[in-house]
Order: structure tokens, then C-alpha cells, then sequence
């Protein structure tokens, strides 16, 4: 573990064209203070936790000084933001400090979000509120330990400094990580600025640090795309199978390394609703959970058109080569989502009647509104001796749950393995705990009101082991209090 000083950066983004990014200095919020760090992305950064909390770090993790070797830069891309080209747009509130070199966990950027202005903060003014930081913060974290690939963030920084928004609120800071921050967007900013022979670097960038297997392959950047289409399809199937809804799946919000990018007004599902909104700027419903397949296609389809000009020295062939990759992305998708949700249901073994008796299951909890994660949690103490199980309390038409209980069982019968080790095995699979809008709501409610930080904390902690009992945490793993529908979460940040 090293001392925030020994730290080593390599800035292989920061070597790229200049057209690639802008340098930028980071503007610090006025008098920072630590609200939170996370001890687990300290220690994949290799960072020695003693020093970390020393006061004197935070101006190297506020912006305020740079350690050497760091080379701040905001990156520089374009994106289709609800179905809708903007030629520019990069990152307006988000600053790259450096890459870290760590000594077994590979490379890392160590990105600080709501520091300051940048080259394409537009008419925004680079800051980040607190609530919105908390969102992050909580999730990222929760979706890692959910299993689900993502960015993460190693501390949370707040301050008194006033940002203005709808209304007067608190400044704060992200340092979040990730392998790279690299987004579908920025290969569309090359594309539509006929600029391909930078699509042809930043791919070759791309596969050298991140997909370096691929460098042999005949057709690389196919092959590019084609990984991109698988991760992304995975990505997206396990979104829909813990209720997970993004919000804002713009192209300038998609990772090229499959990573649940920039948390907004993300929501997990409480009661089971396919067309959940959880974005209330989405006045069309284009992002709603259930649509999140279809615009994954969508914006796969937009990568896969910028790199049109490199896939083949044939246009005609490119284009071929292109359908073709997409063509299998739903078949993708479908045979991850199948994975996941027989895992929920606690199949080992393979039916072709497994994605009928799922979708009569979601469809029944549609129509009475049941709690998705409270189902199938309860679920994985399901026993085929129980005439009655209190499953069929959380439903109102109880008889079609019965007849459904009925056609379960007898899928049961199909299995090898003992009921207790299906039990064991659902409840890997089955959180007890996600991160709720309202829970979220009180810890942001403590730290604006109160200047009380202690949710965040202990929410963090919940969070990182959601497959766990921890019955001493049992109240939140209950429904959603009545006051929770009235929470609104827009792109407003």
C-alpha cells in the first residue's frame, strides 16, 4: 500500500491527439472536508488507508494541489441524448486527475466529478450538488456488489459553497475510478466531424489497453464492436434482472468497456412495473425499464455506424459486417437475461418452458404490483412441501399465484441438486438489499438539513454485502414507506 504522494501515474490518454481532450485545471470547492471514503476502492487503488484520511490528502483529492505526475484533461465527445445527435458535448463537470499504476489491479483512472468549469461545461457551471454525489456514491457501490460492472468511487467531498440549480444547494465532489471512461460518444464525435483517421487511433487505444487479445484478430475493430454488443447485452440483462433503471441512456452515457456509466436519475424498482420511468424529465417514457433493451441496440447501432469507416477497407462490406454483429445482439441479450433469471428462479438445469413460466411470473406481478426484490427473495426459501406458502400473501389474485406455485414445483421436480442447496443458490442470486429511492432520500435529507453524514456510511456498508441478512439491518429490506412515491429524480445534477 503506498502513500498518496508515491502514488504512480501514466497518463496514456493524456498522449493521444490533442483533439482527443482538453487540459484543464480543476477548480476546488471553497473549504472541503471528507464526507465519506470507501476503504475497499482505496484498497484496489493500493492506497494505504491511514494516510488517506489524513487532512492534509484532501487538497490532492479536492483539485486543489496535483500530485506529479498527474495531468488533468477533460475528455472531448459527442452523443445522441434522448434519440437526438449533439455533435459536441465531453465532459462538463468531470476531470481525469491521472491514471493510476497499480501494482496488481492494473490501471485506473482517477476521475474527480464537480470540479469547475471545462472547455464543454456550455452554459453549466461544473459543479455537482450533494444530493446527486450521494446518489452516485451509494450506487456505484451497490451495483459492484450486486455483481454488475461499474465505476466506483473512492471518496465523497463536501463543502459549504452554494450551487445554484432549481433551487439554492450544496457543492460536493466525486473521485470516482474506472479502467476508462471511454464512452460510445467519443468515437461518434470522430465520425461526424469526418475525422476517421482518429476513430482508427482511438480504436487502436482501446484494444491496446483494454482489449489487447483482440490486436491479432483479423478484423479487430469487428471484433471490437462485436465484445462491445456482448457486454453491453450482458450489462443490460442484469439491469432488468435486479430492477435496475438507468434514466439516461444517452451515447454519451454507454461505456466501451460495458461499465454502468454516470448515475443520474437512475431508480431500482420497487413494485414490479415494466414501464417504470424513473427519470421524470423522460416526459416520452424513452428510457423506461422496460425499453432498456431496445436502446441498447439503438445506441450500439450508433457505435457500429462510427466505426463504419475502420470495420473494412469496403464500405459496402463494413456495413455488412455491421448488421451482421448487431443481428446478434438481442440473441445475445435474451441467452443472459435466460441466465439470470433461471438463477433467480433456482434452475440449474435448462427448459425450453423456463422463459414462459418467467414471464406468466412478472406478468401476474404487474397486475398486482408486487415487489420485485421482496419476491424473489422470499422466493428462495420456497418449498415445494408448502400448500400455502406465504408467497401468495404478496399477491392479490392468489389463485392464479397458487396455479402458477403449481406449475413451479413440478419445474422443480426437473432439478438434481437438494432444496437447500437451491435455497442457498437463489439467495445469491436474489438481493435481500438494493438501494431504494427513499433510503437514498434520507441520507441526503441528514446531510442538507442536518450536516449529519452518518446514513451515507451506513448505507455504504448495507450495500457492499446485499446478499446477506445482516439482521441487525432488517428494516430496510421492507417495503418502501408511503412518503417514497412522492420522490422525484430528474437529469438536473
Amino acid at each position: 500500500m503506498k502513500k498518496i504522494e508515491q502514488l504512480e501515474f501514466n497518463n496514456t490518454f493524456a498522449q493521444q491527439p490533442d483533439v482527443f481532450y482538453s487540459h484543464v485545471k480543476p477548480t476546488p470547492l471553497n473549504a472541503p472536508f471528507f464526507i465519506s471514503i470507501n476503504h475497499d476502492v482505496a484498497d484496489l487503488l493500493e492506497i494505504d488507508m491511514h494516510e488517506l484520511h489524513l487532512q492534509n490528502n484532501l487538497k490532492y483529492l479536492s483539485g486543489e494541489a496535483l500530485l506529479q505526475d498527474m495531468q488533468p484533461i477533460a475528455q472531448c465527445y459527442a452523443g445522441h441524448q434522448f434519440g437526438h445527435f449533439v455533435s459536441r458535448l465531453g465532459d462538463g463537470r468531470a476531470i481525469i486527475l491521472g491514471e493510476i499504476n497499480t501494482q496488481h489491479n492494473g490501471k485506473w483512472d482517477l476521475q474527480i466529478k464537480g470540479c469547475g468549469k471545462t472547455p464543454y461545461s456550455r452554459d453549466g457551471d461544473g459543479r455537482a450538488v450533494l444530493r446527486s454525489t450521494i446518489r452516485e456514491y451509494l450506487c456505484s457501490e451497490a451495483m459492484h456488489a450486486l455483481g454488475i460492472e461499474t465505476t466506483r468511487a473512492l471518496c465523497m467531498i463536501g463543502s459549504e459553497e452554494e450551487i445554484y440549480r432549481e433551487q439554492i444547494e450544496t457543492g460536493a465532489l466525486l473521485l470516482r475510478t474506472a479502467p476508462s471512461h471511454i464512452r460510445f460518444g467519443n468515437f461518434e464525435y470522430f465520425y461526424y466531424n469526418n475525422q476517421h483517421e482518429h476513430i482508427k487511433t482511438l480504436a487502436d487505444y482501446v484494444i491496446k489497453h483494454h482489449y489487447p487479445a483482440l490486436k491479432t484478430e483479423p478484423r479487430p475493430y469487428l471484433t471490437l464492436l462485436e465484445v462491445v454488443i456482448d457486454k453491453t447485452a450482458k450489462m443490460i440483462a442484469q439491469w432488468q434482472s435486479v430492477g435496475f433503471a438507468h434514466g439516461v441512456m444517452n451515447t454519451d452515457n454507454m461505456s466501451i468497456l460495458g461499465l454502468t456509466l454516470d448515475y443520474g436519475p437512475y431508480g431500482f424498482l420497487d413494485a414490479y412495473e415494466p414501464g417504470f420511468i424513473c427519470n421524470h424529465s423522460d416526459h416520452q417514457g424513452r428510457y423506461a425499464f422496460d425499453q432498456q433493451p431496445n436502446i441498447g441496440l439503438f445506441n450500439l447501432s450508433c457505435l457500429a455506424q462510427a466505426l463504419l469507416p475502420i470495420i473494412d477497407p469496403e464500405p459496402e462490406q463494413s456495413v455488412e459486417y455491421a448488421k451482421a454483429a448487431l443481428g446478434e445482439y438481442h440473441n445475445r441479450y435474451i441467452g443472459h437475461y435466460a441466465d439470470y433469471m433461471r438463477k433467480k428462479l433456482g434452475f440449474i438445469q435448462t427448459s425450453i418452458d423456463d422463459q414462459v413460466l418467467c414471464q406468466n411470473l412478472l406478468t401476474l406481478m404487474a397486475e398486482d404490483k408486487v415487489d420485485y426484490t421482496i419476491f424473489f427473495r422470499t422466493l428462495s426459501h420456497f418449498s415445494a412441501n408448502d400448500t400455502k406458502p406465504a408467497l401468495r400473501d404478496l399477491f392479490i389474485q392468489r389463485e392464479k399465484f397458487d396455479q402458477w406455485a403449481d406449475l413451479y414445483k413440478t419445474r422443480l421436480q426437473q432439478e438434481t441438486i437438494s432444496e437447500q442447496q437451491r435455497w442457498n443458490n437463489m439467495k445469491k442470486s436474489n438481493p435481500k438489499y438494493i438501494l431504494r429511492n427513499y433510503m437514498s432520500e434520507v441520507a441526503i435529507r441528514n446531510a442538507e438539513d442536518n450536516h449529519d453524514y452518518s446514513e451515507i456510511d451506513r448505507l455504504l456498508d448495507l450495500l457492499k454485502k446485499p446478499f446477506d441478512e445482516q439482521k441487525a439491518n432488517s428494516h430496510y429490506a421492507g417495503l418502501p414507506p408511503d412518503w417514497a412515491d412522492g420522490i422525484s429524480v430528474s437529469c438536473s445534477s
